[in-house]
């Protein structure tokens, strides 16, 4: 594992050899399964698994997301020593969209993903016979799965968290927010449309993301998409906004009965969601006597949001965070 590691500051520079190379021949070996999920939205997933692994963590992807886009990552857990289990959420990926145009991002209910993902819980992993179960969530996903510890604090022995959506960035001060979404979920015809300055998915070139310092992954990340229409998601709808501020406040609220071991690994640039509200949930975290690890979200420092796929030294002081503190954590 210690070697496997090493490699983490370093691998970028010959990125291409290694994602046509051995992290192909890994992809191959996957296991890809289906469930149905709340109102019968078929829900796909994959699995990494080796017979002589005792441990499993349950990955949960943001949003727009798809476990197409998760195969480095999966590895890296997989060769320390895991089982890997990757939903698609309901609406993106490979699993059922709800709307007829697929490029909207919408839920009927955020409690859906959760519904779902405890679903995926129950179905490969509490059948199972693991010793050591754990979870990594990023943006949506983290608020996701967070949610999920709410309902199930005895699910896993720790879970971590990289830029969790707890708050979304809004142009406007939160109640003005608030009254325009509620006015707009009454109406069918704002409802399921595009939110203000969104539409259907488009590549954006690498030079104006706020995702990533990463030329190498944010390439092959937008090549999954531009190569596979079926995975591409674009804007979120209003209802979906109002969901998604909804999950943010109901977080905050249930922080206090969450009991998991919880790190939050926080990006120091992040402009997708809020940190303010990470700081906010894991000092609610605090006054209810249950600290997240070092009391406050552990920073990396010059990341953009996506934490996992960033530059390579960012992504190792993450990775290196998460391991060593699943490993804290039998």
């Amino acid at each position: 594992m210690t070697n496997h590691r090493n490699g983490w500051p370093t691998r970028e520079k010959a990125f291409a050899a290694f994602a046509t190379g051995p992290l192909l021949a890994f992809w191959q070996t996957r296991e890809e399964g289906e469930f149905n999920g709340v109102n019968n939205i078929p829900i796909r997933y994959v699995r990494f698994h080796a017979a002589h692994h005792d441990k499993v963590i349950l990955l949960s992807p943001g949003r727009i997301e798809s476990y197409v886009k998760y195969p480095e990552l999966a590895w890296d857990l997989f060769h320390c020593g895991y089982d890997v289990l990757i939903p698609d959420h309901r609406g993106q990926g490979r699993s059922g969209r709800l709307l007829s145009d697929p490029h909207r991002g919408h839920v009927d209910a955020f409690e859906h993903y959760v519904d779902d993902l405890e679903t995926l819980y129950l179905k490969e992993i509490v059948s199972r016979p693991y010793r050591h179960r754990y979870a990594l969530a990023h943006s949506m996903g983290g608020a996701i799965l967070t949610l999920m510890l709410a309902r199930q604090p005895n699910a896993f022995a720790a879970v971590a968290l990289a830029s969790p959506m707890f708050g979304i960035y809004l142009s406007m001060p939160d109640w003005v927010a608030q009254r325009i979404l509620n006015w707009t979920d009454k109406r069918p015809g704002l409802r399921e449309g595009y939110a203000p300055g969104t539409g259907k998915w488009r590549a954006r070139p690498f030079g104006i993301n706020d995702l990533t310092h990463s030329r190498e992954r944010y390439r092959r990340n937008l090549r999954f998409y531009a190569d596979d229409p079926q995975l591409r998601v674009g804007g979120p709808t209003w209802h979906w906004v109002r969901e998604g501020v909804q999950a943010g406040k109901s977080i905050l609220s249930k922080a206090k009965e969450i009991s998991t071991p919880l790190l939050l690994l926080q990006a120091g640039e992040d402009k997708v969601v809020d940190n303010r509200a990470q700081d906010l949930f894991c000092q609610a975290m605090t006054a209810a006597g249950q600290p997240c690890e070092g009391g406050k979200p552990k920073v990396i420092v010059g990341a953009r949001h996506e934490i996992l796929f960033e530059k390579d030294s960012m992504r190792a002081e993450a990775l290196d965070a998460i391991v060593a503190f699943f490993a804290r954590h039998p």
